[in-house]
């Protein structure tokens, strides 16, 4: 059973001895190409980002931005080969800047495929492994620290007491692993935001299961070998899970057959991992497959969903606030940290986006906060972290 807490040990109660906690709310973006490096830059890179841009500064919200790095490294490493790799790397660090200049946090995010990736006639060719889990300590280090420097240089110039504090895996790849952790500790990372709980993923790309871990919604030490694990004593590194929830039927599916009809009218491809699936099966079990599990099981079964609000309706969004205001209830904590994520690449519907965004910045119960600002409430006592009282 998980019962400690690291402030002076207190059981958390509710603000005030009411039943409603305050929500800090971290909207995260992982900023990048396609896993397999494909996609405009322009086009799902530059120009959502400059649109998600308008939306905070219209309602005065601060978020946080993880660009890959491993992506913009590998650009600066063949841009003398490639001059139009330099062109797009220098407008990369122009509107990471700009995001930086509009009070906006920037943390560290890198996809770990990018390490030795190919630029031929063009065209990315990615063949690193999708997982920083299964590199060696040297080269998982190497790639982490290359990465917080490229930030720290970059972002120092504006603002001089600017540090990278906080880290999201590419692909969530959290755990279990022997040197992660360590290694994030040595180069002074403080908060992991990667662990969605009861997500499992098992392709050729990537293997995850977070089906059991010991935390999925409150701040924790873990165990520094198995970030799933809470551990027992105070560490040095806080993670903070990516949130999840169980979306309804309805809503579900109302949303699959909306992407589905606008597939179909726009004569666009099925989804990339959508035909990784089901690059094996005839074009009738293509679609048999399709059908059911897009239309048939959400209609059987709630759908799990890590909350990532670009790819999520709007109705979804509201589902996905009122069970994180539930949870945050369940937990008698008085001030309850939730971490969101967000792909530029893949926004749905923008306007559903900017709505609830504006409804969320008037809420009573909710404020927005940066990974660094909730770096400093983990590291100041102001949040409760969890830990095992396992031995």
């Amino acid at each position: 059973m998980i019962m400690a807490f690291d402030n002076k040990d207190q059981p958390p109660t509710t603000a005030g001895g009411t039943d409603k906690p305050t929500i800090h709310l971290a909207l995260t973006h992982d900023w990048e190409l396609r896993g397999d490096g494909s996609g405009d830059i322009e086009q799902i890179q530059f120009a959502p980002l400059r649109k998600l841009l308008e939306i905070y500064r219209k309602h005065d919200v601060r978020t946080t931005f993880l660009p890959d790095l491993m992506q913009q490294i590998r650009f600066r490493q063949l841009e003398s080969e490639h001059l139009e790799l330099k062109s797009l790397a220098d407008k990369w660090d122009e509107v990471v800047r700009e995001a930086f200049r509009q009070r906006h946090d920037v943390q560290l995010h890198l996809h770990p495929q990018w390490r030795n990736g190919r630029y031929e006639n063009g065209r990315w060719h990615l063949n690193g492994d999708w997982s920083i889990l299964n590199y060696d300590r040297d080269a998982a280090y190497a790639m982490l620290a290359a990465g917080k420097d490229y930030l720290e240089k970059l972002l120092r110039p504006i603002d001089p007491s600017y540090r990278c504090l906080a880290f999201r895996a590419g692909a969530l790849a959290a755990g279990p692993s022997e040197h992660l952790f360590t290694s994030l500790v040595r180069l002074g990372i403080q908060l992991y935001v990667s662990i969605a709980g009861g997500l499992f993923v098992n392709d050729r790309n990537l293997q995850l299961d977070y089906r059991d871990c010991e935390e999925d919604f409150l701040p924790f030490y873990p165990d520094t070998e198995d970030a799933r694990k809470v551990s027992g004593t105070r560490e040095e590194i806080v993670c903070v899970p990516l949130n999840h929830f169980y979306g309804s039927r309805r809503a579900v599916t109302r949303q699959n057959i909306s992407l589905a009809a606008s597939r179909i009218s726009k004569g666009l491809p099925r989804p990339p991992r959508e035909r990784l699936l089901n690059d094996q099966k005839s074009d009738r079990q293509s679609r048999l497959a399709f059908a059911f599990d897009k239309l048939i099981k959400p209609a059987l079964k709630r759908k799990y969903f890590v909350s990532d609000t670009g790819r999520l309706n709007y109705r979804l969004m509201q589902e996905m606030l009122g069970s994180i205001r539930q949870r945050a209830h369940d937990s008698r904590w008085s001030q309850v940290p939730i971490v969101l994520t967000n792909h530029p690449k893949d926004i749905r519907d923008l306007s559903a986006l900017e709505r609830f965004v504006g409804e969320v910045s008037q809420a009573h119960d909710i404020k927005f906060i940066t990974l660094t600002e909730m770096t400093g409430k983990l590291q100041s006592g102001e949040f409760e972290i969890r830990m095992s009282d396992k031995l």
